[in-house]
C-alpha cells in the first residue's frame, strides 16, 4: 500500500490519510512516545514555530504509535497546537521505515527512530531527516526551508 493511502485516527477525532493534504506542503515527523522528555521538547518547539512554518507554507503533522486518547492528553498537558496521528497498527511507521531495533538499559526493543520528512504538495518526499535530535530540530528545519 502506498503511504499516501494509509488512514490514521487523529487527535481531532478525524481520520486522515496523507493524500487528504494534497496541495499542502507537509512536515511529517515521527516520534517515539507522548509525554517523554525528548518528544515533549520537539513537540513544544514545533508548536512555538508553527506560525513560521505556516508562513513558509508548511503544515506540521506528528505521528507516533500512541493512542488518540494519549495524544489528546499530551496536547492538553503540554499546551500543544499540533495535529497528531495515532499509528497503533504501525502502518505508516513501517511505510516510512522508522521502526527499528533500539536499546534501553541493555534491553533490545522495537521503537520509532525520531525522523522527519518534508513532503511537497503532491505528497512526494523531498527531504528526510533520520535519527534527529529533539533539541533544536524545529529551529534547524525552519532555517533550511
Amino acid at each position: 500500500m502506498n503511504y499516501l493511502d494509509i488512514s490514521l485516527e487523529a487527535s481531532n477525532d478525524k481520520v486522515y490519510s496523507l493524500k487528504d493534504f494534497r496541495g499542502e506542503k507537509i512536515i511529517l515527523y515521527f516520534y517515539p512516545k507522548d509525554n517523554t522528555s525528548g518528544c515533549t521538547i520537539e513537540a513544544k518547539d514545533f508548536t512555538a514555530l508553527q506560525d513560521e512554518f505556516k508562513t513558509k507554507g508548511y503544515k506540521i503533522i506528528g505521528v507516533s504509535r500512541d493512542s488518540v486518547k494519549s495524544h489528546k492528553n499530551f496536547i492538553i498537558k503540554q499546551e500543544l497546537n499540533l495535529l497528531l496521528l495515532s499509528d497503533h497498527n504501525e502502518e505508516l511507521v513501517k511505510a516510512f521505515d522508522v521502526l527499528k531495533e533500539k536499546m534501553l538499559y541493555g534491553k533490545k526493543y522495537i521503537g520509532i527512530v525520531r525522523s522527519t520528512f518534508i513532503l511537497d504538495e503532491e505528497g512526494t518526499i523531498i527531504k528526510e531527516y533520520r535519527k534527529v535530535s529533539a533539541k533544536n530540530h524545529a529551529e534547524q528545519l525552519i532555517k533550511e526551508l
